[in-house]
This record gives C-alpha cells, sequence and structure tokens, in this order.
C-alpha cells in the first residue's frame, strides 16, 4: 500500500491548458483606434484650455498691488493682505449672509422644481395639452434677464401693475405696493423669477431619463394594484435617481453662485442691497467699479476655492450610493 501511494505521489500533476496572454493596450494605442471620436472631442478640449485654465494665471493678482499696465511679475506682492480685508470687511457678513441665504433657497426651492414638473407632464395622456406646457414652460429659458425683468417691473409697478391691480380688486390692499424697493419682498421676488425661468428647460433632462424606464415595470406594478403615485415613488424615481444624484452634485458645488444678472436686473433700488448684495454683486461693485483689481480677484478665488470644496465633498458623500462624478 506504501509502494502505491508513493507512486501515485510521484506521478506528475495534469498540464495546464496554455492561456494565451493578452497584452494591455497602451494609451496610445487606445487614442489612435479612436482616432475619430478623439477628433471630436479635441476642439472642445482647446476651448476649454484656452478660454478656462490660461487665463487661471490671472489669479496671482490676488497676492499683488497689480495696477494697470503694469505685468503679473512686475507687481509687489502683498501675500493674503486682500483675502484678510474682505473677512474684516464690515460688508463680509452681509455679503455672506446674502449669498447663503440665496443659493440655499434656490437650491431647496429652484432644484426640485424641474423635477416635480418632469414627473408631472409624464403623467399627463394628451400629447396636444403636454406639448403646449412644454412650450410654454421652456420659453423663458430662452429670453434675457434684461426681458425678464422688464416683465416682472411690469407685473409688480405700482402704476397699473398686474398684480397690484388684482390685490385692490380683491380688497386684500388699500393702496399699491412698491415690491421692488421693500427688502422684505426681495428674495420672494427672486427665486419665483428664477424658477419661472428655468423649471422648464431644467425638466428636459429629467423627462428624457423618465422616457428611459422600461414601461413593463409599470405594466407590472399597475398588475400587483400599485397606484400612480407608488409606481412614480418606487419606479420612476428610482430609476432617475443617478441623474438626480449629478445634477444636486453640481448644484451644491455652485452654492455660493448665488446669482449675477437676476440680482442686477432686480434689485436696481440701493435700499435693497442689505438683501441683494452677493459676493458677484460686490466684487462688481467694490472692486471692478472702483478699480481694486486685486481685491476683485481675492474675492473671486475665495469663491472658487469654497466651492471647488463643496464639490468634492458633495461628490464623496453621492461616492457611497455609487453616483458620483469620478
Amino acid at each position: 500500500m506504501a509502494r502505491l501511494s508513493t507512486d501515485r505521489e510521484m506521478q506528475p500533476e495534469p498540464a495546464m491548458p496554455h492561456m494565451p496572454y493578452k497584452r494591455r493596450k497602451s494609451g496610445i494605442e487606445r487614442f489612435f483606434r479612436q482616432i475619430d471620436l478623439q477628433l471630436m472631442v479635441l476642439p472642445a478640449l482647446a476651448l476649454i484650455f484656452v478660454f478656462s485654465y490660461i487665463p487661471m494665471y490671472g489669479v496671482l493678482i490676488a497676492f499683488q498691488d497689480y495696477k494697470i499696465g503694469h505685468s503679473f511679475t512686475g507687481s509687489p506682492w502683498v501675500g493674503w493682505k486682500h483675502f484678510a480685508y474682505f473677512f474684516n470687511s464690515p460688508d463680509f457678513y452681509t455679503v455672506m449672509r446674502n449669498t447663503i441665504v440665496i443659493s440655499l433657497l434656490k437650491f431647496l426651492i429652484g432644484f426640485p422644481a424641474p423635477i416635480l414638473l418632469a414627473l408631472m407632464l409624464n403623467e399627463v395622456r394628451k400629447m396636444v395639452f403636454k406639448r403646449v406646457v412644454q412650450t410654454i414652460t421652456y420659453l423663458p429659458h430662452f429670453m434675457s434677464w434684461v426681458i425678464l425683468g422688464g416683465l416682472v417691473a411690469s407685473l409688480l409697478a405700482t402704476d397699473n401693475g398686474s398684480l397690484n391691480m388684482l390685490l385692490e380688486r380683491l380688497n386684500l390692499i388699500q393702496e399699491p405696493i412698491n415690491f421692488l424697493s421693500l427688502p422684505e419682498y426681495f428674495w420672494t421676488i427672486l427665486i419665483t423669477t428664477n424658477v419661472w425661468k428655468e423649471i422648464g428647460f431644467g425638466s428636459i433632462v429629467y423627462l428624457a431619463a423618465i422616457a428611459g424606464v422600461d414601461p413593463h415595470t409599470y405594466e407590472a406594478a399597475s398588475i400587483d394594484g400599485a397606484s400612480r403615485f407608488k409606481q412614480i415613488y418606487l419606479i420612476t424615481l428610482p430609476s432617475i435617481m443617478p441623474v438626480i444624484s449629478i445634477f444636486m452634485i453640481l448644484a451644491i458645488g455652485n452654492l455660493l453662485s448665488a446669482g449675477f444678472e437676476d440680482i442686477l436686473v432686480l434689485a436696481v433700488n440701493p435700499a435693497l442691497r442689505d438683501v441683494s448684495d452677493v459676493i458677484d454683486t460686490y466684487v462688481i461693485r467694490v472692486g471692478i467699479n472702483n478699480y481694486r483689481y486685486s481685491y476683485a480677484t481675492s474675492v473671486g478665488l475665495f469663491k472658487a476655492v469654497v466651492s471647488v470644496g463643496l464639490l468634492t465633498l458633495a461628490n464623496y458623500v453621492a461616492r457611497r450610493s455609487g453616483n458620483s462624478l469620478w
């Protein structure tokens, strides 16, 4: 028995079939294999490089006392002087409060509005009515803020303004209210106008995502007795959640972008400065208009750094659900 076991142990194991080695293609090889696609992308990359990355060299003036006519390297270096001045400025609290509050209101109200509109339009069965609603809601996006600001000013005017006339007819007010001169109404007017302008165009992506949902899932849920609300909650929303997550990450990264054109158009009255002055308008008013280019650049750089941090943090949180940007 010992001899048999020894013979078995000495027998060579069957050789494994030879697996051909597949060499991993290098980046250059993959580039030339997709040369047609790469050529389509190169113009866009060139535009981004020329207009977004090369101008970053100008960030140097945030640490200098830059004067027009001097080179970036020829201006005296002052370090963190302009940043310290901004943080100690009496306007810092007002500017940051307005920026954060307006940004949060736009995010909390303006972000879910296109999603709700897309969900409602998806339930409409009359195609004619659906197309009319889509056209009406899309139209404001293609209008400039100058035109929309004029429309809002006409609606809220004290002299023959539609809103004041309606409120007077309903006996809700005794005399016209100058809405665009009272600080307590500005945030409501600003957020409402932004939602009105962007809700239709923002719903396009969500409608496209909803159109990609398998209709058989709705049929199966209907057979199981699920109502339309349950189908939206259990099928539609989970199916478009990756798209919602990506846009939410981008929105969080832009939390310090409270607006610029809309505030300039609607906050013409100086009485609204305490509730309308945000980082972008502050840069124009204090920095650019007073030829303080280094100070304006430092404030803008502070906003950019905070925005990148918020974007990275939001992406890190979303990565746990598998819907991150990177």
